[in-house]
C-alpha cells in the first residue's frame, strides 16, 4: 500500500511507533537492504530482520544501541529530529527490550473464547467424541525467529459409534494473519471447513476422515499448519482439555536462528504459574529440542526458549 506526505506527517503525530517507521518506509520508496546500507555507512549495524519486526510491532527498540539506530533512521528517512524516537517515549505498550512479546492471560483467554465460538459454529460437541492415544508434533522455526510449519501425526480413539471427524485447532503467534495460514491433510483425512478469528489469531480446521469410527476402534491421521505470518516465536504451547495418552513435542530451529536456551513447562491453566521447568540441550547438530509427557493431563504444556 502507498502512502502520501500527509499521511506520514499525521501517523509521526499520532503513532505507534511501528506503523510510522512503516509509514515512513513506503513513502520514501526504501527497501530495507538499503535502509541497512544506509545505516552501515553511518556507523550503526542493524539487522534487516530487526527492522522488519520493528516496523510489523513484532518487537520494539529499546536498548541504547536499538535507540541509536532509531537515531539514525531519521536521517536516513529524512524525517524531523526525534519523530521516531518521540514515540518511543510516548508510552506505547512494547514488551520487553526487544524481545518477542509474551502472551499474557488476557491474550490466552481471548484466544480460548475465539476457539469455543469456532468450535460452535461447526456444531463440534466438547470432546469430538474422540480420545487422545498418542501425538506427536513438530514445529520448526525459521531463519527470522518466527514459526513455520506445526505437523502432527494423531492417533486417537472413537468412545462413541459415528466419529468420522476433528477439528485442529491452531493459534500463530502475535501479528499472525490467520487468513494466510495454509492448512494441509496429510495422510489419512482430507481438509474440510477452515474458519479463523483474525483478532485473536486462531483457526480452526476440520479434517474429514476416510470412514465413520465405531466405539473403540483407533485412528492414526497426520496434518499439519504452514504459517510465517507472525512475529518472532519464543515457545509453544499445547493445551488439553482432557487427559489422554503420550504427547511428543519436537521444535527444530533454523541453524541461523539458534535459541540459547530453553525449557520445559507445564501449566495447570492459563491464568496459572509456570512449573515444572526443565532445561532442556539441543541436539540433533544443535537444532532440535524435545519433550516426552507420557500421560497428558488437563491443562498446558509446552517448551519456551531465550533468543538473547
Amino acid at each position: 500500500m502507498l502512502h502520501t506526505e500527509a499521511e506520514l506527517a499525521q501517523v509521526l503525530h499520532t503513532g505507534p511507533f511501528h506503523l510510522a517507521l512503516r509509514t515512513a518506509l513506503s513513502v520514501r520508496g526504501l527497501p530495507l537492504q538499503r535502509v541497512q546500507h544506509h545505516l552501515a555507512h553511518r556507523g550503526v549495524k542493524v539487522g534487516v530482520t530487526s527492522l522488519s519486526y520493528w516496523q510489523q510491532g513484532a518487537r520494539r527498540p529499546q536498548r541504547p544501541e536499538s535507540l541509536r539506530a532509531v537515531k539514525a533512521l531519521e536521517e536516513v528517512l529524512e524525517l524531523p529530529g526525534n519523530s521516531l524516537l518521540g514515540l518511543l517515549g510516548s508510552g506505547e505498550s512494547g514488551g520487553d527490550a526487544d524481545r518477542p512479546p509474551a502472551r499474557s492471560y488476557r491474550s490466552l483467554m481471548e484466544a480460548s473464547g475465539a476457539v469455543e465460538r469456532l468450535l460452535a459454529a461447526m456444531e463440534s460437541p466438547s470432546d469430538g467424541g474422540l480420545h487422545t492415544v498418542g501425538h506427536q508434533e513438530r514445529v520448526r522455526i525459521g531463519p527470522g525467529r518466527r514459526m513455520e510449519v506445526r505437523g502432527s501425526q494423531h492417533v486417537v480413539r472413537a468412545h462413541r459409534d459415528g466419529v468420522d471427524r476433528y477439528l485442529a485447532v491452531y493459534r500463530g503467534d502475535p501479528g499472525c494473519d490467520p487468513a494466510r495460514v495454509a492448512v494441509s491433510a496429510r495422510e489419512n483425512c482430507r481438509t474440510g471447513r477452515v474458519r479463523w478469528d483474525a483478532e485473536t489469531g486462531v483457526l480452526v480446521a476440520e479434517l474429514l476422515f476416510d470412514t465413520r469410527l465405531r466405539a473403540g476402534e483407533t485412528y492414526l491421521f497426520g496434518y499439519g499448519f504452514e504459517d510465517g505470518t507472525g512475529g518472532p516465536c519464543g515457545e509453544y504451547v499445547r493445551g488439553f482439555s482432557f487427559g489422554g495418552g503420550q504427547y511428543v513435542l519436537q521444535v527444530r530451529f533454523d541453524e541461523e536462528a539458534l535459541p540459547v536456551r530453553c525449557r520445559r513447562f507445564a501449566q495447570v491453566s492459563a491464568g496459572a504459574p509456570r512449573g515444572a521447568r526443565t532445561d532442556l540441550t539441543l541436539t540433533g547438530r544443535h537444532r532440535t529440542v524435545h519433550l516426552v509427557e507420557q500421560g497428558v493431563r488437563p491443562g498446558l504444556v509446552g517448551i519456551d526458549w531465550d533468543w538473547d
